[in-house]
Parts: structure tokens; sequence; C-alpha cells
């Protein structure tokens, strides 16, 4: 059985800011896959394949070269109704944040892509408004943000606060603030919710804050009991994809280790693309079971 919240997926709930949804609309959803979250092997909907992908911070070499990966396998699954959910921090880091978010795009223009707001989005959307966010984006990755949009080295380092928020509303367009503000808090798909930090335990999906959905880490990383839904997050990054009984954390650290993984779900099945960059050359390496 399928819910739909979001208006244009028949398998996907979404709670998006921009979208119209009411806490009892959540709560009803919550109920109605309740039930399936003990599961041992939690499922995506028949007939459907999610490729889940990690944190990207800006390595659009490894992002291009896994969009490839996919699309070849896609080509040979005409059958199946094949999702893409991206679980943010797009920005950030990385060298190329603009070409990520500009193939981030383009790839949900001829592809369903669904994609959850990370907190480096929320850094970097809320910079333009405040020097004080602006402040703390620059300590987190958002340098190489702002000069991955054309921004000379030489004028960013002799530029005032306030004169990197007006090279900011120079060089990036309205379209890309307008795409990164279009972004979900989570999806849910079958027996599946898809956010980007994580959820707080003990606490309802109606009622989850934004913030926790966005930065959260022990409270959510070091609880052991169920949650309503297998939670599949980024955010926190581990060498290699951290699966557990209730959670499985999928950033793999593209920025840090070179290495970007999509985590596939089909029917029970689980399974890794991964590309990773080593000396300048990047390869694509698989992996057909997850535990």
């Amino acid at each position: 059985m399928s819910v739909a919240i979001g208006p244009s997926n028949p398998y996907v709930a979404s709670r998006n800011p921009g979208v119209a949804t009411t806490p009892a609309m959540l709560k009803t959803l919550a109920n109605l896959f309740r039930a399936k979250s003990v599961q041992a092997a939690p499922a995506v909907p028949d007939g459907t394949r999610f490729y889940v992908i990690g944190d990207i911070h800006g390595r659009n070499d490894l992002f291009e070269a896994l969009i490839l990966e996919i699309e070849e396998e896609a080509k040979k699954a005409a059958e199946l109704d094949l999702r893409v959910v991206l679980l943010g921090d797009l920005v950030d880091r990385g060298p190329e944040s603009a070409l990520v978010v500009a193939n981030a795009r383009a790839w949900r223009e001829r592809r369903q892509v669904d994609i959850v707001a990370g907190n480096h989005e929320q850094m970097f959307l809320e910079s333009f408004d405040s020097t004080q966010v602006l402040r703390h984006f620059i300590r987190h990755g958002g340098r190489e943000t702002i000069l991955s949009y054309g921004v000379p080295e030489a004028r960013y380092n002799e530029a005032t606060i306030e004169e990197l928020q007006d090279l900011m509303q120079e060089r990036v367009p309205q379209e890309d603030r307008d795409f990164l503000s279009s972004f979900d808090e989570m999806i849910i798909a079958g027996d599946y919710l898809f956010v980007h930090a994580g959820i707080r335990p003990g606490v309802e999906l109606e009622e989850q804050s934004r913030e926790d959905m966005m930065w959260i880490r022990e409270q959510f990383l070091d609880h052991e009991g169920h949650y309503p839904y297998h939670v599949v997050h980024g955010h926190t990054i581990f060498e290699e994809v951290d699966a557990r009984p209730n959670r499985t954390g999928i950033d793999t650290g593209a920025y840090r280790n070179g290495r970007l993984t999509a985590l596939v779900l089909e029917g029970t099945s689980r399974r890794l693309i991964q590309t990773v960059e080593t000396n300048g050359v990047i390869t694509v390496e698989k992996k057909d079971r997850v535990a």
C-alpha cells in the first residue's frame, strides 16, 4: 500500500514546507506503515527500484560517474519504476558545488529525482540574508561553494563579509536558490524513511523538528531501538556503509575519502554502487549485498 503526500510521486511521501501537508496526514501515514517497521527485511514498493545517494559535497566528478552508472543500469530495467533520492549536502567542501547543483537540476528534468535538504543547503540559503550565518557557512566549506560560482579567489580574499553577500547575490542564480529551497525534509517509501541526518528517538514523525532532521547525531546514531521505519541517512561520515538493524548511514566521505555511495533498494534486496577516486582516477565498485 502506498500513500502520496507529494503531488507527483505515487510511491513516495514527502514532508516539504512547500507541500500542503498536515500533522494528521503524517500521523495517518506513520500508523499505516508502523506494523511493517518491525520486519527484519524492510522493502520498497513492488515494481520500484530506489537509488539513494549520500552526501556529494561538491564532488561533481564522483557524482557524474555515479549518474552514468545508474543510467546504464536503467537501460536494462525498463520494466521497473526507477527512483533516485539524494540525501542532501550537495554543496560545500568539495570544489564543484555549482556543477553538482546544475547536474542535479538537469537529472531531475529527465528522471524522478527526489532530494532531502541537508544542513549545508540550509546554511547556504540563510547566508544570503545573515552575515552571522555566512561566517559559519564559510568555516564549514562555504568558501569552496562561493568560488565554484565563478567568484575570483583574489576578489574573495579581499572582500568584507558584506561584500561576499553581494557577490553571492550577483553570482548564484535565483534558479539555483529556488531549487535548493524546494528540497524535502523527509521522504518515505514502503518501509524506508530517507532523511539527511536522522530523527529524534521517541518523537512522532509529524513532530520531528527540521533542525533535528538536518543536524542530529549522537541521540539518533546511538539509539538501538526501533524507529517507525528503517532510516537511511547521510550527514555523519563512515569509512564504510554503516548498516544497523534500525538505520543505514551512507555518507562515505565523498569530499574527504573520495568515495560516493548509492544504496540500491529493490523489494527487500540492498546493494551498493560506489564511485571511488584514487590518485585522480575514478572507478566504480559494486557490492551485491548489504547486511
